[in-house]
């Protein structure tokens, strides 16, 4: 196991190497693929992935990307008022036939994955994205491994004992100290190279402490959906890590809590 996923890890840093560093449609491409895998991955905890709510879910989240990539984020309030009055018309003609917490995951799903995750992208496309992007991984698998690593050699006060037994106080706190000083570092490389960015060493660390607290509550806060539904795994799309869902589930919360961080910090 521990085999099957050190290679899964490498391979994804290989492809965010690629594709992140590539940036623009190639980015936004397979955000927008990854977003509708871990849509139909939530969907199908809600036993509806290839129902009609979970379709015009799919169609919210392409058009969502869409227009993202025109520059149209201004037309974002009407697509999320008509995906809410498409789902509610679904509700109520086919009425008993779907339950009020399928509609409202349904919904709910758009926001949850492709919104939170296009963040990524957006920080991507930032002044000086090319440098900040990267924050969004030290903190989201940064915060992992130093949490684990923490946790496992300090780990003696329970995090979310009903939840997450294996996560200890003591891991979170390393967890997050690990990805600000992994931010610090980065900013001493790199920071020079930052445009816009008044001060790395102070904006880089702080942008990753926040980032990783946050982290630690998305990783939580999917283990919760799948512990209420009774699921071990969203998916087995990436062997020994799970689906899409278990291994970005940190970096959902990650991305747009780097990408609003920095916009006021720097």
């Amino acid at each position: 196991m521990f085999t099957t996923r050190l290679v899964s890890g490498i391979v994804l840093v290989i492809l965010a190497l690629i594709f992140v560093g590539q940036g623009g449609a190639l980015l936004l491409t397979a955000s927008a693929v990854i977003s509708c895998i871990g849509l139909f991955e939530l969907y199908r905890v809600m036993k509806m992935e290839k129902k009609l709510p979970g379709l015009v879910g799919y169609v919210a989240a392409v058009s969502y990307y869409i227009l993202l990539w025109r520059g149209q984020e201004k037309y974002l309030s009407l697509l999320v008022i008509s995906a809410l009055m498409v789902f509610m018309t679904i509700y109520v003609v086919t009425f008993p036939k779907y339950g009020t917490e399928q509609v409202t995951v349904a919904f709910f799903g758009i926001f949850y994955v492709a919104v939170m995750f296009s963040y990524l992208y957006q920080t991507r496309m930032m002044t000086d994205g090319k440098f900040l992007v990267w924050l969004i991984f030290l903190s989201s698998w940064g915060c992992d491994t130093c949490a684990y690593c923490c946790g496992t050699l300090f780990g003696r006060h329970k995090l979310a004992p009903v939840l997450s037994p294996k996560k200890s106080i003591e891991g979170a706190v390393g967890g997050v100290a690990g990805a600000a000083l992994l931010g610090f570092l980065y900013a001493l490389f790199f920071g020079g190279f930052m445009a816009e960015v008044g001060n790395p060493l102070v904006a880089c660390p702080a942008a990753c402490g926040i980032g990783a607290v946050i982290s630690q509550i998305g990783d939580l806060a999917a283990s919760a959906i799948k512990r209420n539904h009774g699921v071990k795994d969203y998916g087995h799309l990436i062997p020994g890590h799970g689906g899409i869902l278990d291994r970005f589930d940190s970096m959902l919360f990650t991305a747009p809590a780097i990408y609003f961080a920095l916009t006021f910090l720097r």
